[in-house]
């Protein structure tokens, strides 16, 4: 199936060229990092009013970019020759409720043990800021259902992760590179408290302590470009 794009993003399929080949370098990195088994997960990205989106039964390690699907906002498929994913309406419902850029969801060991055995995954460590806090667990629904993509939307409220009950992970971020981080960061949060669960029992962050952490990174410019300092004149000349 071949047609033209009318309006936003690219205009032609011929543009999709560095989305398409975009997303299968993210599907690599996610199945490099083992956080995808067979034809399990699948990734996404916008671009105006049209989303590139892998295939059902598609293997992320093996996906080309001829092989990626271009659909509307409606979830017509309007560029490619494979049927979208079948949890397609779940990356939509997430563009339209965040305005996000990426939408990536996997069947992460950790993860989905996690999902499987708690209503929630915690801040044991200060890190899951970074996906606005700790992470809910979206009740179960079937694969690919409406019912799936309320859950998950629900427990998406303020946070831009969730796990979804004996089923996996799911994230967004404004870039498939911010989405990719965000769901290798969540499996590492799921792996390090399942790690404190089999040790003990974990201790958990505060609210106090958690806005402590805000207060210091914002203050100390954290992750920002650090500004000269006179040494640095100096050295610099």
């Amino acid at each position: 199936m071949t047609t033209s794009l009318q309006k936003g993003g690219p205009t032609l399929p011929g543009e999709w060229k560095q989305e398409r080949e975009a997303l299968v370098g993210a599907c690599r990195r996610i199945a490099d990092r083992g956080l995808v088994v067979g034809t399990a997960g699948n990734v996404s990205v916008r671009s105006g009013d049209f989303v590139a989106v892998t295939p059902t039964g598609a293997r992320l390690e093996n996906l080309t970019a001829a092989e990626v699907s271009i659909v509307d906002m409606a979830g017509e498929l309007v560029d490619g020759d494979l049927a979208p994913t079948s949890e397609l309406g779940l990356h939509l419902g997430i563009y339209a409720a965040t305005g996000a850029g990426a939408v990536a969801h996997a069947h992460a060991m950790a993860s989905t043990a996690v999902a499987s055995a708690r209503s929630e995954l915690p801040c044991v460590h200060y890190s899951a800021l970074g996906l606005g806090g700790s992470v809910r667990v979206a009740p179960y629904a079937t694969y690919g259902s409406p019912e799936l993509a309320a859950n998950v939307l629900a427990a998406l409220e303020g946070r831009s992760a969730a796990l979804m009950q004996n089923h996996g992970s799911v994230v967004y971020g404004g870039s498939l590179a911010e989405a990719v981080e965000r769901l290798e960061l969540l499996e590492w949060l799921a792996e390090l408290y399942s790690r404190c669960l089999a040790i003990g029992t974990p201790r958990i962050l505060g609210e106090a302590e958690l806005l402590d952490v805000v207060r210091t990174a914002t203050e100390s410019g954290y992750g920002t470009v650090r500004k000269a300092t006179p040494a640095d004149q100096a050295v610099t000349g």
